[in-house]
């Protein structure tokens, strides 16, 4: 069979990035004089991250990166914000790209909402903005590596690409309430900026549904 180099390459890079400290290399020898490439990552997925955000504006300096081990789930999370408007969340299962998400997406976003709120209240930034940040609001610009190791993990969805193990999705919020809370308690300067963002980012969005709402009702009384 037709291997593609291109598509080979991304995987490999991928899965250096995933185990760190594994080396692969990867020679095409079907091209005459063909280079080496090596995949190598002594710094895991806070490298893939880095690497996901390397044309954009950090909105903090350091990724923020926490491994866990919680009943016999290994939990490996890095993250960090860009000024941009888009939301990066790549996710995996024992080095299985989960496309569609899963139980271990889902326990992250929960957590991430829940821990970010708490800090608006306890930061006081809330005093001109009354309502609560939506997941939406908080994951504009984030970019983020979800890798889990499961024992036993059950795939669901069309193409097998979504995580369906039920605790999976506790033990992943209880690790990352745990270990952000941590983190943000450490870093205040960081937090507030993340806050800031996600405050912005909901004024955007309540201003365009309110746009939208009038707009209808003009098109109603028209």
């Amino acid at each position: 069979s037709e291997y593609n180099s291109e598509t080979l390459s991304s995987r490999f890079r991928e899965l250096a990035f995933l185990n760190k400290g594994l080396r692969i290399q990867l020679t095409d020898e079907r091209v005459p004089d063909s280079q080496m490439q090596e995949f190598y990552a002594e710094g895991g997925i806070i490298q893939f991250v880095e690497f996901l955000n390397q044309s954009r504006q950090k909105l903090h300096q350091d990724v923020i990166s926490f491994t866990t081990e919680l009943n016999e789930v290994v939990v490996d999370i890095a993250l960090q914000w860009n000024d941009s408007y888009v939301e990066t969340v790549s996710s995996y299962v024992n080095n299985i790209h989960t496309h569609e998400g899963g139980t271990h997406v889902s326990g992250f976003r929960t957590s991430l909402t829940r821990v970010i709120n708490k800090f608006v209240i306890e930061t006081g930034l809330n005093k001109n903005f009354k309502e609560s940040l939506q997941g939406e609001d908080i994951r504009e610009g984030l970019a983020a590596i979800i890798s889990v190791k499961v024992p036993e993990p059950q795939f669901e969805g069309q193409t097998k690409g979504k995580l369906g193990n039920g605790e999976v999705e506790g033990i992943t919020s209880a690790v990352v309430g745990e270990q952000l809370t941590k983190f943000f308690e450490q870093h205040p300067n960081v937090v507030k900026k993340i806050i800031q963002k996600s405050i912005d980012s909901a004024v955007a969005r309540i201003a365009a549904r309110k746009a939208r709402e009038l707009t209808r009702r003009k098109t109603a009384l028209d």
